[in-house]
This record gives C-alpha cells, structure tokens and sequence, in this order.
C-alpha cells in the first residue's frame, strides 16, 4: 500500500483527540491556552491559542488532500475511501462523545466533509478528462 492512499485529514482529528483526552482540562480550556500574543501596528494584540494552531494544520492538510485528490490511481481511489471512513468516525464522535462538542472539531469535521466531497468530484472531472483526451483519435 503506497502512503498516498493514507488519508493525512485523520493527523488534525488524531491531534485534536491527544490534545483534549490527555490535556486533563476541560476541551475549552485546553483548546484556548494561549501559545503567544502579537503586538500588532493598530495597538492591538493578537494571541494565537492551541485551537487557532490545530485550525491551521487542519487547512495545510485541507489543501495537500485536495491536491492529492487530482491524482487518477489505485492509491487515490482508496484514499478516497479512507476519507469517507475518517468522515464518519469524526460525525459519530462529534455526536456520541462529549469532548467533541466544540467548535473546533466540528471544523475538523467539517474540513473531513470538503476532503470527501472534493475528493469525489474532481477525482471524476480529472478521469473524464482523462478519458476524453484518450478516446480523440
């Protein structure tokens, strides 16, 4: 199996779970810690939190599986497939666990939902692409 069928979207949902189960506080507590703060030109101050950092990993994986989707293989339909998986496990564990009820897992939740769906439809336009291009003769 090639590491191209794995699908890198479960990284911000296993992140996500190690940081809430084995932080021992409360999921909100935990997920708004403060990592650092920025002065900012306005006099202002912007504070970077644990949450804003898993919801910047979550789209850095968002786009790196969107890009992987444009392959047309094996690997790619079972990645696709795989996703689906994560998906469901992600929309079970939002409803069921009450961990999971926060704002940030339902945008992991939501980031899995586009991974499935782009996956799914630009997997088909590059086939039929694909497909058009060998049957000109």
């Amino acid at each position: 199996m090639s590491l191209r069928a794995l699908p890198l979207i479960i990284i911000p949902f296993l992140l996500y779970n190690s940081i809430v189960f084995l932080g021992g506080a409360i999921p909100v507590e935990t997920l708004s810690k403060e990592l650092f703060t920025l002065p900012m030109v306005s006099k202002g101050s912007w504070k970077f939190t644990t949450g804003d950092l898993l919801m910047l990993v979550t789209l850095v994986i968002l786009f790196v599986e969107i890009l992987k989707s444009t392959y047309t293989s094996t690997a790619s339909m079972l990645d696709h497939g795989l996703s689906m998986l994560v998906f469901i496990v992600c929309l079970i564990e939002f409803i069921v666990v009450p961990q999971a009820a926060t704002s940030i897992f339902f945008m992991i939740l939501i980031a899995t939902l586009i991974d499935v769906v782009a996956g799914y439809t630009i997997g088909i336009r590059v086939a039929r692409r694909d497909l058009s291009i060998g049957g000109e003769q």
